[in-house]
């Protein structure tokens, strides 16, 4: 590897039922004929924390903070519909998580430390866990947006099963980013 390696951790959602599930509600958005980039299946994820540009000799130093990440698989249910920054001015739009919320804060909790460690600066925003769903490119039909977002605010989408945490990479095209997995760390 050369270069630099965009890079995040993330839960991966695997479940056909639940994407089937998140592809209708992407329709439903599309159909309110505001300006949105669907987010594509196969990059539909639960981000922990996002890192930024590493190098490559980092994902080995990385890998080792993972291991020393200990969760038992739990259940994540995925519940309602929401936009950041705000639901009248939506940026992005995103699917709530109800249950699992705790345990995905507390793997955040357990990385951030490690990456402090590593040289990482801790991340301002802090950790809201969601599953961002489509982006809003312009303001186009944004009340009818936001009608179909509060429509869905108690949208039940299932529950998907977190096992294993992952370092991904994402490469940028111009077609959009292409994610792949470096290392992983499953629950046990």
């Amino acid at each position: 590897m050369s270069g630099t390696i965009r890079a995040f951790f993330s839960f991966d959602i695997e479940d056909q039922t639940i994407m089937r599930r998140l592809l209708q509600v992407q329709g439903m958005l599309i159909n309110s004929g505001a300006d949105l980039k669907s987010v594509k299946p196969q990059n539909i994820h639960l981000t922990i924390r996002f890192l930024g540009d590493i190098s490559p000799n980092m994902v080995d130093a990385i890998y080792q903070e993972m291991k020393q990440i200990t969760f038992p698989p739990f259940t994540v249910e995925l519940k309602g519909l929401g936009a950041f920054p705000k639901l009248h001015y939506p940026r992005v739009v995103w699917a709530g998580i109800t249950k699992g919320a705790d345990e995905l804060k507390d793997v955040f909790g357990q990385l951030e430390p490690r990456l402090r460690g590593l040289g990482f600066k801790p991340d301002t925003k802090g950790f809201s866990p969601h599953l961002t769903i489509a982006r809003v490119r312009t303001g186009r039909n944004k009340a009818q947006l936001v009608k179909v977002i509060h429509e869905l605010e108690n949208y039940e989408f299932g529950t998907v099963k977190a096992e294993c945490l992952r370092l991904k990479k994402s490469d940028l095209t111009p077609r959009g980013p292409i994610y792949s997995t470096l290392r992983e760390v499953c629950g046990s």
